[in-house]
Formats: structure tokens, sequence, C-alpha cells
């Protein structure tokens, strides 16, 4: 039995880490917050990178310190209904409900919209049902398109990103930081950098995606868990390195591009007006090409994955095949909302998910030293729960957000909770959960003597 991997596997795992969290959707944030950020560049992208980044790396590490066979194994130690509900609400977020309807979204953004004269509407449902009926093809199937895609689309789209940011240092768009940063970046840019980075959903998806890394680790010969803890973690940096320097660069681009055109709608406009600007109209198709084979490939990945876990997980007469047609349908319904109203319905829903898996993130750390321990679990989870609502509450849509009975029920949170206004009362609810759930142990355990 190894104990550890040779340099070439480390950067073999960690090209796959990279593969599985950088979708064509992860291009969009980094650009628009480079744009919109103005002089708060720095900071904004800091945090994005220690949200958007760092937490996926780690959540990676923790899933293999608990040697854990699926998500639904890491959160059991809380009760099994909890962790039916979250393993369902973080597979709903990471599949249907927001990642998968959004890179027929990216894609179309970046390649048809405002090129034909027709309806953008109409021009995007034809467009997605060709989309979703192509991924529901290869996710019933499960040809050999995905690993073609993966294998030799993803390096082209990334090679084609090198191109634009070799272009953007040899000759910039223009000067970094040149514009006042917007309403909503002027206050707290890190702590918005923070929360901007919930938007790659990477965290929530390091819990799923934990299982194929570990068990690539594995199979190259390291077995003890506290190993392949290790191993994943050389491996991570390899992965963190790598995102780090990509979404910098894109955040560059970003804040550069305000010098050539105004403030985008959303990032995936920002791309399409980048390519365009340094390789005109036929870098702007080709580009439109990779992003869109790249989605692709992310969206049969995330249909085929989201249709295994409920057929597994859940005991309803559905097969695999029929919980294809379900997601690709639901998917497509909800990609012709447009991206940018996704993007807003996802953030009540991300307000209140990423809490709950950092905190699980953090308790699979401390299960060394804990061990899966279910009082500490079930307190530090529960109280965590109780933020996360008001959080799901506060960044609701304005017509429940603004309602006077959620605002007079977040009163009084608002008043006693520290970081409540930043998103961030989790901390502090949960911390006192923690300690709640740590006496109760120890004094059940001195009770037993």
């Amino acid at each position: 039995m190894k104990k550890k991997l040779d340099f070439k596997e480390i950067l073999l795992i960690g090209s796959l880490l990279f593969g599985l969290y950088f979708g064509a959707g992860n291009l969009i944030f980094p650009l628009e917050l480079g744009q919109k950020s103005g002089y708060n560049l720095t900071p904004v992208t800091i945090g994005f990178l220690i949200s958007g980044v760092g937490l996926p790396v780690i959540g990676i590490v923790a899933a293999a310190l608990t040697d854990s066979e699926s998500l639904f194994e890491m959160v059991r130690p809380a009760g099994d209904k909890f962790a039916y509900f979250m393993t369902i609400l973080l597979y709903l977020t990471i599949g249907p409900g927001f990642a998968i309807p959004r890179t027929a979204t990216v894609s179309y953004e970046v390649s048809l919209k405002g090129v034909l004269n027709i309806s953008d509407g109409i021009t995007l449902l034809l467009f997605s049902l060709v989309f979703f009926a192509l991924s529901l093809y290869f996710a019933l199937n499960k040809g050999k398109l995905v690993d073609t895609i993966g294998k030799y689309m993803t390096p082209i789209f990334l090679v084609l990103l090198a191109i634009l940011v070799i272009l953007s240092l040899i000759n910039p768009m223009g000067p970094l930081k040149s514009i006042e940063p917007t309403k909503t970046y002027a206050n707290s840019p890190f702590i918005k950098g923070i929360v901007d980075g919930y938007n790659t959903l990477d965290a929530p998806a390091s819990l799923a995606f934990a299982v194929i890394i570990i068990g690539a680790v594995k199979e190259l010969g390291i077995k003890e868990p506290s190993r392949v803890a290790s191993e994943t973690f050389k491996s991570g940096l390899v992965c963190l390195v790598g995102m780090s320097l990509v979404y910098a660069m894109l955040a560059i681009l970003g804040s550069e591009s305000t010098a050539i055109f105004p403030i985008q709608e959303n990032g995936a406009l920002v791309l399409a007006k980048i390519s365009h600007y340094y390789l005109g109209k036929y870098g702007h198709i080709l580009l439109s090409l990779i992003v869109t084979l790249a989605c692709l490939k992310t969206c049969i990945g995330l249909i085929s994955a989201c249709s295994e876990m409920f057929n597994k997980l859940l005991k309803f007469d559905i097969s695999y095949e029929k919980y294809c047609f379900i997601f690709a349908g639901v998917s497509f319904l909800i990609a012709n909302l447009g991206l940018n109203k996704i993007i807003s319905l996802s953030i009540p829903v991300l307000m209140f998910l990423y809490p709950l898996c950092i905190v699980l993130i953090i308790l699979s750390l401390l299960s060394k030293k804990l061990g899966k321990n279910q009082i500490i679990y079930k307190w530090t989870l529960g109280f965590t729960c109780i933020a996360a609502f008001f959080d799901f509450l506060k960044n609701s849509p304005e017509i429940i957000s603004k309602s006077n009975i959620v605002e007079n029920f977040l009163a009084l949170p608002k008043g006693i909770l520290p970081g409540f206004d930043l998103g961030f009362s989790w901390i502090s609810l949960g911390l006192i959960g923690f300690i709640i759930g740590f006496i109760i142990d120890k004094s059940k355990n001195k009770s037993k003597i």
C-alpha cells in the first residue's frame, strides 16, 4: 500500500479537480465583479478566492478525513431526516435548480444574445430546446462524446482564454481600478467578494464531487483515511493555484474592460464583448463554440450525476432514465427565465445553503478529534440552520423580504446577532450550537462513569 502520490499523480488529481470545478459558468462572476468593483478590485477578488476556491478545496479534504462514501453519509450524524433534506437541497441547487439551467443561459448569452434579429425570448427558447435535447440524449446514452469534449474541448477552451489574457497583458484595454465601484461594491468589499464566491456553487459541489476525487486517490494506492486526506490536500493545492490565477486574471480583464465599454448586465456579456474586442467576429464565433461545448459537457455530467443520486437515494419507482427526462425538462423551463433572473433567484437559496456547507466542512475537519458526534452535529447544524433561514428571508425577492411580517420577524435577530447585515450571523449561532452540543455530550459521558 502506497504512502504518498508522486508528483505526476498529484498533478493528475489536481487537474481532475480543476476540470470538475471549472465549467464555463465560472467565467462569468469574476468578470462581472472585475467590472463592478472599481477601485475595490483587490479586496473583492481576495474575498471571492476564499469562498470560490479555498472553501471547495477544504471541502474535499474534509470529506476525505471522514472517509464517507457520499454527501448523505457526511451529514448523517445530524440525523437521517436532516441528511435527506440537505443532500436533496444541495443536489437540486447544483443540478436542475440553478447550475444546469445556467449552462444553457451562459452559452446563449456568450454566443447568440443580440446577434439575431429575433426576440431574445424566442432565441433563448429555441437555443435551450436544442441544448437540452442534446444534453438529454448523451445523458441517456452516456456516449463517448462527453469524454471527447472533456479531454479536448476544455483544454482548447483554456488555451483560447489564455490567448485573451496574454493579449490583455500585451495590449491592455485600459487602466485597472479606474472607476468608482457600484453601490453594492462600495461598502465592505471583502465581504461582498466572499458572498460573490457563493455564486460559483463550488463549495456545495465539493461535497458532492468528493467521492469522485477520493475514489481516484484510492485507486492510485492510497487507502488510509489520513493519508487520503493529505494527498487530496496536495492535489487541491494544484487546483487552488490554477483556479486562483484564472479567476484573478478574469477579474483584471473585467476591470480593464470598463475603459472600452460600460458595465454589462452580467459576466457572460462581458466575456462576449472582450473576445470580440481582441479577436473580432471570428474569434467570437470560436469562443462561442468552445463555451457552448464546455457548458454542454457540464450539463450532461450534472444531469447524469443528479439522476443517479436521486435514483439511488430515493425509493420511488422512477428509473435513472426518467429522472434524466425530469431534470432536463425542469432545467429547460428554468433556463428560459434568463441568466439574470436565475442568478437573482439563486441568491436566497445560496445564502441558506452555504452556511450549512461551511459548518459541515468544519465539523468534518474536527471529526478526527471529536469523531462523528451526533449530539454536536445536531446542535451545531440546527443552530446554523436558524441563522441560514434568516439569511434566506433577508435575501428573498422584495415581495417577501420587504413584507411587514418578514421585516418584523427579522427585527429581533438583526438587533442582537453580530454580522447579521453582512450575512454572517451563522458564525455566532453555529458556535453557540457547537458549545451547547459539546457540553451536553461531555455531561452525558460523565454520567456514564
